[in-house]
C-alpha cells in the first residue's frame, strides 16, 4: 500500500523535485515501509520525534526539519539532520551555526518566507530575507550553507490563491538564486504539491 502510494506521488513529480516524505506521528514500522519502496527523504517537525526514529532507521535516511524550530532544540539534531526548512531568523541562524561548528559540519538551511495571508504562519518578509542575506552577521558565519527559500501557502481551498503564494515565492528565490549554492526551493504540501 505504502509503497502503491509513493510510486503514484512519484509518477506526478517533474524531474528534479525530490519528495520529502513526511513521517510525523508516523511509527518507524511504516517508515521503514516506505524505505523498502525506495523512500530515503524523511521530514519531521518535532525534534524529538526526529532525534528517536534517527536512532531507529537506517543511516542512509536523509532527514529534514520541516517545522518551525525553537533554538534551544538545535543542539539535539545538529549532528545529523541534512537540511533545516524553516529558518526564519538571523538568532535561529546563528544556534545553527554554533551547534553545527560543534558537530564540525556544514549544515544546509532554508530561509522561510511568509507567502500565505494566515498570521499563524512563519517566515520573513522580502526585506528582512535581503536585509539577513547582506548582514555581516551571515559573511561571518562558517558552518550554515544557505541553500534557497521554503514558504507555505494559505490554508485554503481557492487554487488561484495558492497558485499565486507559490508564484510569489518562486519570484523571490529567482531573485537572489545567483548567490552561491542557492539551489533549493521548498514548497508544496499533500493538498497543494500539484500546483506548487
Amino acid at each position: 500500500m505504502i509503497a502503491d502510494s509513493l510510486r503514484s506521488v512519484r509518477s506526478t513529480l517533474p524531474e528534479g523535485v525530490t519528495l520529502v516524505a513526511v513521517s510525523k506521528t508516523k511509527p518507524v514500522e511504516m517508515l521503514m515501509q516506505a524505505y523498502e519502496a525506495g523512500q530515503r527523504v524523511f521530514g519531521e517537525n518535532k525534534v524529538q520525534e526526529m532525534v528517536d526514529k534517527a536512532e531507529q532507521m537506517p543511516k542512509d535516511v536523509e532527514w529534514h526539519m520541516i517545522g518551525h524550530l525553537q533554538s534551544n532544540k538545535v543542539k539535539y539534531m545538529a549532528s545529523f539532520v541534512s537540511l533545516v526548512h524553516g529558518v526564519d531568523s538571523l538568532k535561529l541562524l546563528a544556534e545553527i551555526d554554533k551547534q553545527a561548528a560543534k558537530n564540525g559540519r556544514i549544515q544546509d538551511v532554508l530561509l522561510q518566507i511568509h507567502i500565505a495571508t494566515e498570521d499563524t504562519k512563519f517566515g520573513m518578509d522580502e526585506a528582512d530575507l535581503e536585509n539577513l542575506l547582506a548582514s555581516d552577521e551571515l559573511r561571518s558565519m562558517k558552518n550554515v550553507r544557505v541553500r534557497g527559500l521554503m514558504g507555505m501557502a494559505s490554508f485554503t481551498e481557492d487554487e488561484s490563491q495558492i497558485q499565486k503564494e507559490f508564484s510569489y515565492l518562486k519570484q523571490v528565490f529567482d531573485r537572489f538564486k545567483h548567490r552561491p549554492d542557492f539551489d533549493l526551493l521548498s514548497m508544496g504540501m499533500s493538498g497543494d504539491y500539484l500546483l506548487a
